[in-house]
């Protein structure tokens, strides 16, 4: 079991028998795993981000109608399906956070986007791996609250790795 396969699965254990689950408990009982894309490794990436010169902050709606405050760390481009895209990396209490939305939204990626923790790895280069990417627990019941992806984020390019929609 690769790492990745591990993680998941560790995952799926925890949503369906955690009572911090994001699940309802009636969707822990009927929960069978949820969906990933295959494993992709050309989009497990090694990023220079250029740092903004001021990390302004930034305050997200969320989906309960709440906010919440970032800043912008930078900003870093890329490729997929030979197409440039660039995503904002930002950063906040908890570290730094990458809410994006692409262009399976709605259809096989959760409509309001999926989340990732860029990871520092020195001189302004992080790692991104979107087979982390991972869908907001507001994607599975309306009790929590999240950050809806800002427009800067928003990509016209499929991301063909991490989590699904999710299908109760």
């Amino acid at each position: 079991m690769t790492e990745l396969e591990g993680f998941r699965t560790e995952k799926d254990r925890f949503f369906r028998t955690h009572p911090e689950s994001p699940l309802t408990p009636a969707q822990q009982h009927s929960f069978r795993g949820l969906r990933y894309f295959p494993d992709n490794p050309d989009l497990d990436l090694n990023v220079i981000v250029s740092k903004f010169p001021a990390q302004t902050a930034v305050v997200l709606p969320t989906s309960t109608g709440d906010t919440q405050t970032y800043r912008h760390y930078g900003s870093f481009k890329f490729m997929v399906a030979d197409q440039e895209a660039q995503l904002t990396i930002f950063i906040g209490d908890a570290g730094f956070f990458m809410p994006f939305v692409d262009a399976l939204a709605g259809t096989e990626t959760y409509g309001a986007g999926r989340y990732l923790e860029p990871e520092p790895l020195g001189n302004d280069t992080f790692r991104v791996d979107f087979n982390q990417a991972y869908n907001p627990y507001c994607a599975y019941n309306d009790r929590w609250s999240c950050p809806i992806t800002p427009p800067e984020n928003r990509l016209r390019v499929p991301i063909r790795a991490g989590e699904m929609i999710f299908a109760t």
